[in-house]
């Protein structure tokens, strides 16, 4: 098999911080400025590939040893979502983000998602960034997880510095986080953000909160206390949306088609959602193989910019297989099935 070519970083990192700024502050601009910077966004956003399937690598081998069954991939940041970001933190650099790389490892538990925090614990060559524990201290939101954000350090010298994060959930974590990714993009509102429609939100901080104390973790300041107030609050709060009809709508308005069956073990797989009616959605699924990458790239900056100021989206990601994609990105197939079922267990 032909090797990977990995993209390399072409642009200087101050170009990087200017094309971001540029495109987070939008407004009126030269056709031709906003591509440039565009172009200089994807290079930097390419150029992650090496080192996030290094980190990849690495998480696979330690979750497996924790795990009998994780579920393990990779995703390079989405423009929208960049933008997105730097425009909700204005001192923030595009050259420092610590996402524009992230690999996810989804395990049983909260004792195995520990049990894999201490191993990253051991000394490595790549330099430890930062660690934030959204488990111990919940986001408002009611998100929880750990990240663990690295600089890369390697042979590779032309990757030295890009960050990379390392995201660790358990499976009820990421049934939440499942949902809630799936509602907002039905509805248009960022929900993981705290933006959106008041009573989600809530519904979500209060189911969140249900699932940590089944798992023995804190919940979140704001809501209920005491079990039974917390239960009722949140079959109230379920109710008022009527939120299993509507997650199961949602998924029922997904339609999935595949440009190629043959998903082969290790491909790419370039996800393409378009709304094709105002409450249907399409899911086009193209898989990658290793020296495909390049093309998938390159495939992934042309669908954002013919999707760009519509509802549609697109991802590139990394995993093992079809089956393991929709286990580590079911938001994307609108499959809210654990959620659904976890909720219905803790609210009986």
């Amino acid at each position: 098999m032909t090797p990977t070519k990995w993209a390399a970083p072409s642009c200087a990192r101050g170009e990087v911080d200017r094309a971001g700024r540029l495109l987070a502050q939008g407004g009126a601009a030269d056709p031709l400025v906003i591509g440039r910077a565009l172009d200089a966004v994807n290079d930097w956003r390419s150029s992650h590939s090496f080192p996030l399937n290094t980190f990849q690598m690495t998480l696979r081998t330690r979750s497996a040893s924790v795990c009998n069954q994780p579920i393990v991939a990779q995703r390079l940041k989405r423009t929208p979502s960049i933008i997105a970001k730097l425009r909700r933190f204005p001192k923030m650099q595009l050259s420092r983000m610590q996402d524009v790389g992230g690999a996810r490892a989804v395990l049983a538990s909260v004792a195995e998602v520990e049990s894999l925090r201490e191993l990253y614990r051991r000394p490595t060559k790549h330099a430890f960034v930062a660690e934030r524990n959204y488990i111990r201290r919940p986001k408002p939101s009611g998100y929880r997880g750990i990240h663990l954000v690295y600089r890369y350090r390697g042979a590779r010298a032309e990757y030295d510095g890009l960050r990379i994060e390392v995201q660790l959930r358990s499976r009820l974590q990421h049934a939440w986080a499942t949902a809630v990714e799936t509602v907002g993009a039905f509805l248009g509102q960022a929900l993981k953000s705290s933006e959106g429609e008041a009573d989600w939100l809530r519904f979500f901080a209060l189911i969140g909160s249900m699932f940590a104390l089944d798992e023995g973790t804190p919940v979140e300041p704001g809501v209920p206390g005491d079990r039974n107030e917390l239960m009722a609050a949140t079959r109230t709060a379920a109710r008022r949306l009527r939120a299993k009809d509507r997650l199961a709508a949602f998924a029922a308005a997904l339609r999935v088609s595949r440009e190629n069956e043959e998903m082969r073990r290790g491909d790419y797989f370039l996800l393409v959602i378009e709304q094709i009616e105002p409450d249907r959605r399409s899911l086009t699924i193209r898989p990658y193989c290793g020296h495909e990458l390049a093309a998938g790239i390159g495939q992934y900056q042309i669908e954002e910019k013919r999707l760009a100021g519509t509802a549609g989206d697109a991802v590139l990601v990394a995993a093992d297989s079809l089956d393991s994609l929709r286990r580590a990105f079911p938001n994307y197939f609108a499959d809210t099935e654990t959620f659904v079922q976890e909720m219905t267990r803790l609210l009986a």
